[in-house]
């Protein structure tokens, strides 16, 4: 397996090296065109140096130095980890004289970048790796100090869907989440029978970093940083369809109808390599930063690569594939710095989860998901930062710092927005969108069209801000911050940005808080031109509605309360009136919400529904009609839905959010709500949510349409499926919920046998189920198939039309916070 390559440019004048004419200095001796000290470096072959690192010579490999307890060499090339000799196979040997390259390399060395950061030419510590399997898809995680990356191959298994899946090697960097793709096919045409697979070589793990410093060609004056790897075909193939950009421009291709944009594709350059192989690049469209992929014949193998008409041949048998770019990197958090004092142990206890979490975690933000959310997104780091809060790390630096400065840095100061997506990358996404607007920048942006996201801010500052001491200490220093990053805030304080967001919750929940002021028209609604503002934002995610469930009986009145708390610690200074005043729009919202969503369903008429929805959906689950004895209740997914339907019918999960955010004070309504939860949670689907794989998210059996069974199946993206983070809001809920009933003045629900029965029977229910499908639970999403009378998990992108999940997402991450309470059973 290749190591990290790391390829001295010859620079003169640089420490201990001179370019010729001799200089005066007698202690200087040749090397080449250059004059060296020999206590600070080596000359090889009478033309290439190597640094003396504390004391002890660097050997040469190839075009590289190297510490041989750091790396081995084989053949010219470095491999990692060291494979025995320390010299063996190091070309070259101490002689007379060459010119330095300029900066050396070794654990000590220094590389500058225009970003202002500088990366060491040798890491120090040891690489973090993981590899996730979840068939077809096999996932590897490699993280240096030079950079991250993720690897996901794709190769068809026996039973797979290949109008679904094909042979496909991914790899993906949050830095500029960005990278390349490459489809193949068999030669032979036979669909299913080329196979793809990454080989370990001469280490433990697959993966390795590569490394080059920045030299005299390099336009960015970062150094190319990726990874290299053996990947093995079993039979000759094609590569049909390379894409080297940002990861939206990967997600184009393969969610939905494989849009290939020519401008992207007809950049990349095709060329030959030394030893038979090809390299494919891109310059990125701010006309200097590179990506690129290539693929060597592995030593010993035979076969030789054939370009022809951009595609390539390659013929069977394994390859040496190395991918890089030379973008600037993020601060990767190690799992240590993401979490608190507190939580250390978590990372012996769940290794897995944590080496994720770190993975996705950065000093300037945290990454929603691996591979296709490499990227900020405001609606996951805040659902996580209030799931994750009792285990993440605090102070300056921490891991809830970088998330709620992600946030105000992306805030939109027009309006008071926040950014639910960043536009990054000189590629498909921030640099074309400017270039579609005939705009010459490669200035990030966001997208502002979730109406959802504006409200957890609040929540987060409390969390933070005013419940942690250390939060609290660190809240004038925070605040007073002034953004620097290029998001169009230069200048505004953390402070100024966080008032801007409130005051747009303020004002836009004004009209609804009103005397005779609880009107439909007076909800939040989506934006003008969406279909989607809401975390359902999928097409038919909440049916077409305007008027989304969770913002108004729960978001909205969870960010008015926040409000207020923070405008009583202080904050806030030029509104003191939001102490008492959105604590009154709160009471309102948290009140006269709920009976606009409410649906109940006679149970003659519910029997019905439930038995012909079974029979219209066709998968062979029984329907548990005789199951229900008394009315249905639940609350519709929004209002306002497609086909001129006021109320969109599906039974759903997102009671969870006000559970979790909401501590409701209406005793008769409380009772009722937490009651009815209890019910669609203990019910199985499709009488109520629960399934064998975990609690669905939505549940059409109500609608009395054939659409809702057609739009809401087990291959959409929010349809009958299981998101996990959903699960833990609900968990976490129902926790608060029942730890109410030791307030010294407790719900009225807790006094009532039958419903704190049911709800507490609920909670040890929802946890049977997500304690049997733990090894799901850090996944993005996942559905199920109906197999032998039972149903069985299967992953959503296995199945046709479906979308692809993420082995990792943010989340779902936040069992690793939120904990069963064995005191409840």
């Amino acid at each position: 397996m290749r190591g990290s390559i790391l390829v001295l440019p010859i620079f003169c004048a640089v420490g201990a090296v001179y370019c010729a004419p001799p200089p005066a200095n007698p202690n200087l001796k040749p090397c080449g065109d250059a004059y060296y000290l020999p206590s600070q470096y080596t000359c090889y072959n009478g033309d290439f140096l190597c640094p003396v690192l504390n004391g002890e010579a660097t050997l040469r490999c190839g075009l590289a130095c190297y510490r041989p307890e750091m790396y081995g060499c084989v053949n010219g090339e470095l491999v990692y980890p060291p494979t025995g000799g320390a010299a063996a196979g190091s070309s070259g040997s101490p002689g007379s004289a060459t010119a330095s390259s300029g900066l050396p390399v070794g654990s000590s060395a220094l590389t500058s970048s225009p970003s202002g950061t500088a990366a060491a030419a040798v890491c120090t510590e040891t690489p973090t790796t993981q590899h996730l399997s979840d068939p077809p898809y096999e996932n590897y995680f490699y993280s240096d100090c030079h950079s991250s990356n993720q690897v996901v191959v794709t190769s068809p298994l026996p039973a797979s869907n290949l109008s679904v899946i094909g042979p496909r090697l991914l790899v993906a960097w949050p830095a500029g989440n960005s990278g390349v793709l490459a489809y193949f096919a068999p030669q032979n045409g036979v669909n299913g029978s080329l196979g793809i697979e990454l080989v370990n070589g001469t280490a433990s793990q697959p993966l390795s970093g590569a490394y080059t410093p920045a030299n005299g060609s390099s336009l960015t004056g970062n150094p190319r940083v990726g990874i290299s790897t053996l990947v093995k075909f079993n039979s000759s193939a094609f590569l049909t369809v390379p894409i080297l950009g940002s990861v939206r421009t990967m997600r184009d291709f393969t969610e939905g109808p494989s849009i290939l944009v020519p401008i992207v594709q007809d950049a990349i350059v095709f060329s030959p390599t030394t030893g038979g192989g090809a390299t494919l690049s891109r310059l990125w469209f701010d006309n200097i930063t590179t990506s690129a992929m290539s693929f060597v014949p592995a030593s010993g193998s035979s076969g030789k690569i054939t370009i022809n008409n951009r595609t390539l041949e390659l013929p069977a048998g394994t390859y040496n594939f190395t991918a890089t770019f030379d973008y600037p990197q993020l601060h990767q958090l190690s799992a240590p710095k993401v979490l608190n004092q507190q939580s250390q142990g978590l990372i012996a206890q769940y290794p897995d989860q944590t080496t994720s979490l770190s993975f996705l975690s950065y000093s300037q933000k945290l990454l929603a998901g691996a591979w296709r959310f490499l990227t900020y997104f405001g609606r996951d780091s805040m659902i996580s930062a209030l799931l994750l809060q009792p285990v993440l790390s605090e102070g300056e630096g921490s891991a809830t710092e970088a998330i709620i400065s992600a946030v105000l840095e992306r805030l939109n100061r027009t309006d008071g927005s926040v950014c639910h997506e960043e536009t990054i990358g000189a590629q498909r996404v921030a640099t074309y969108l400017n270039l579609e607007k005939n705009i010459t920048s490669t200035a990030p942006g966001c997208t502002y069209q979730m109406i959802d996201t504006d409200y957890y801010l609040s929540p987060v500052m409390v969390n933070y801000f005013v419940n942690s001491a250390i939060g609290r200490g660190r809240r004038d220093a925070f605040l007073a911050t002034t953004s620097t990053q290029d998001f169009g805030n230069l200048g505004l304080s953390y402070a100024e940005l966080a008032l801007i967001n409130a005051e747009k919750i303020m004002n836009t929940s004004a009209a609804f808080a009103q005397s005779g002021g609880q009107t439909q028209t007076n909800l939040i609604h989506l934006k003008a031109d969406q279909i989607v503002g809401e975390w359902r934002d999928s097409t038919y995610g909440i049916g077409g509605g305007r008027i989304p469930y969770d913002v108004n009986t729960a978001l909205v009145p969870a960010a008015l309360r926040a409000i207020s708390t923070l405008s009583a610690a202080g904050f806030y200074p030029s509104h003191p009136e939001w102490n008492t005043t959105a604590a009154a729009y709160a009471q309102v919202w948290e009140d006269s919400t709920l009976q606009f969503f409410q649906v109940t369903v006679p149970v003659s008429e519910a029997q019905t529904l439930v038995t012909n929805y079974t029979s219209e959906a066709g998968y062979g689950f029984p329907s548990h009609a005789s199951n229900i004895t008394s009315d249905v209740v639940y609350h519709g997914l929004s209002l306002m839905g497609n086909d001129n339907q006021p109320i969109v019918k599906v039974m759903n999960s997102d009671d969870c959010f006000r559970h979790f955010l909401v501590n409701s004070t209406n005793q008769t309504q409380l009772t009722a709500f937490v009651n009815q939860t209890a019910n669609n949670i203990l019910q199985p689907f499709p009488v109520g949510l629960s399934n064998p794989v975990g609690l669905l998210v939505a549940n059409p059996a109500y609608g009395g349409d054939a659409v809702y069974a057609a739009n809401w199946t087990n291959s959409a993206y929010h349809g009958t499926v299981v998101w996990s983070w959903p699960m833990a809001m609900m968990a976490a809920g129902l926790q608060r919920q029942l730890g109410r009933c030791a307030d010294s003045s407790p719900p009225d629900f807790c006094a009532d046998s039958t419903v704190h029965g049911n709800v507490l029977a609920a909670y040890n229910h929802l946890w049977d189920l997500i304690e049997a499908n733990t090894p799901d639970l850090s996944t993005e999403v996942w559905s199920w198939l109906f197999q032998d009378g039972k149903f069985v998990v299967e992953p959503l992108g296995a199945l046709p039309g479906a979308t692809e999940g993420d082995i990792r997402q943010l989340w779902s991450l936040t069992f690793l916070a939120v904990m069963r309470d064995t005191s409840l059973r």
